[in-house]
């Protein structure tokens, strides 16, 4: 496949990714008090300022927009290196360091989704797609 295959299959992964972090965030923001109250029991940042918890879930759905948008990389990418990183570290030391076993707020607060290899690589993928859309502008 020539240069514009190439081209439409980047600009479909930025679409479905984009889209995909915006219905998560969006699930999350169908009940915030309750994903708040599931976030704080593992989110390292969200623990020692809990109106974190509250802010996550819209710049999680700003970062999934901007990715669709393909607009403002230089607000997305940091948001989406800042909170996927965060989320990574936080989901890392409760799961494989701390050994603990609680569910996911990924989803909403009505989820029974565990919390573990899923909810590490969605916080991944998010510092992935950040690296990937400003490699992009370059």
């Amino acid at each position: 496949m020539g240069g514009a295959g190439a081209l439409l299959t980047a600009h479909t992964l930025q679409l479905f990714l984009g889209f995909a972090t915006a219905l998560l965030a969006l699930q999350k923001l169908r009940d915030i008090e309750g994903f708040a109250t599931g976030f704080l029991g593992y989110d390292l940042l969200a623990q020692r300022w809990v109106p974190y918890a509250r802010l996550y879930p819209w710049a999680e759905a700003l970062v999934g927009l901007l990715m669709v948008a393909g607009a403002a990389i230089w607000l997305m990418a940091p948001v989406a290196l800042f909170i996927g990183g965060i989320g990574a570290i936080s989901v890392f030391k409760a799961v494989y360091v701390d050994r603990r076993e609680l569910r996911c707020a990924c989803v909403g607060a009505q989820s029974n989704v565990p919390l573990g290899f899923v909810s590490l690589t969605e916080n991944l993928v998010m510092i992935g797609m950040a690296v990937w859309m400003v490699l992009r502008m370059v």
